[in-house]
């Protein structure tokens, strides 16, 4: 029943490698921007390292999707909710720190003088200290995901009708985080961040050390994946998207294991929602949409399900298409990103690392 996991393009030798380079690329490219001049060629802008950590972000998200999608079978169109939910529990962490140095010079964040708050809802209760915001990063996206998964999984929903759930729950929290009276800054959402820990976001020090907190962590969510994947663990995964009522007649509970996988995508989600906000600087409800969740699927499907590289691979090739399409070209993304789905799946069924594997078993 539990086979062993089908072969992949990298080897232990290649994993390595590639492990290496995100570790190299993570460090030398904070140090470059941080120690050289201002006007030298070798000197990566702050938006080149703002889109660089945006994109480990978002390979972070992907890996996640990749987990409970490519080894699980499970196609989540909630990942965007986790990934906000994570970036707003910082979000409010970062906009304490924001104290009197905001426009209306109040320990309140700017939103909340403007609507006339005179006080902080519950749940800001202690977002000013650090260690809390950490906390709400991995327990608020894991919380929601376990208690809906235990009720959508012992119902044995999957399948299409999964998906639309999921899509339906992101709506309505999108809706919910629209709303001012709930104390999270409506349209507008979380902005003008100031300082984190005492240094402030603007300065290339700072921003060269949260590029290298990400490429550490998303090194350590593909370390972390990789073990799950090949352990007895991730064969029941696979078991389960091959066949989940074979693996159950087996004596597999197959509701813990995939509560626990959809769980943990989660709160990988989360953590690099909360990556994300400090290097970006802002976090609104527009991240909660459904089609940002369509996108980390587009992002998985076009680089490879069931191969754990291949979403890192995707997610950099599409935003990076998407980035200079926005720019050249903004009319016409969504119909290229709609033309690239269609393609991937009618021509490239096992995205670009499946077409690389099959090259490289051919030559």
């Amino acid at each position: 029943m539990l086979s062993a996991p089908r072969r992949t393009l990298l080897g232990p030798l290649q994993w390595g490698l590639l492990l290496l380079v995100f570790a190299a690329v993570g460090i030398a490219v904070p140090l470059l921007h941080a120690l050289l001049p201002e006007g030298s060629p070798l000197r990566p802008s702050t938006y080149a390292l703002t889109l660089l950590g945006k994109f480990m972000c978002y390979a972070m998200v992907a890996i996640a999707m990749d987990l409970i999608w490519g080894y699980t079978g499970i196609l989540s169109l909630g990942q965007s909710l986790f990934f906000a939910l994570g970036g707003y529990a910082f979000g409010m962490h970062l906009m304490r720190g924001i104290g009197r140095e905001g426009q209306y010079q109040s320990e309140l964040p700017d939103f909340m003088v403007f609507l006339d708050w005179k006080s902080l809802p519950w749940h800001w209760w202690n977002s000013d200290s650090f260690l809390w915001s950490l906390l709400l990063v991995v327990a608020v996206p894991g919380l929601l995901a376990f208690v809906f998964g235990y009720f959508a999984f012992r119902s044995r929903i999957k399948g299409v009708y999964f998906s639309i759930i999921t899509q339906a729950m992101t709506f309505a929290f999108m809706l919910l985080f629209f709303r001012n009276e709930t104390g999270f800054g409506g349209n507008n959402g979380f902005t003008d961040f100031k300082t984190l820990l005492g240094f402030r976001l603007t300065d290339p020090a700072t921003r060269a050390g949260l590029l290298a907190v990400t490429a550490t962590l998303l090194c350590l969510t593909l370390l972390l994946a990789r073990w799950l994947v090949v352990s007895k663990y991730g064969r029941v995964l696979q078991a389960i998207r091959d066949a989940e009522p074979r693996a159950r007649f087996c004596g597999y509970d197959t509701l813990g294991y995939k509560l626990g996988v959809w769980t943990l995508a989660a709160v990988i989600s989360g953590v690099a929602g909360a990556l994300y906000v400090p290097q970006v600087g802002i976090i609104n409800p527009s991240e909660m949409s459904p089609a940002n969740s369509i996108e980390i699927a587009i992002w998985t499907a076009v680089g490879g399900r069931g191969t754990l590289v291949g979403p890192v691979v995707g997610a950099f090739l599409v935003n990076g298409a998407k980035s200079w399409f926005t720019v050249s070209f903004p009319d016409y993304w969504l119909f290229f990103l709609g033309s690239l789905f269609v393609m991937v799946t009618l021509f490239m069924p096992a995205g670009v690392v499946g077409l690389l594997r099959r090259a490289r078993s051919a030559s």
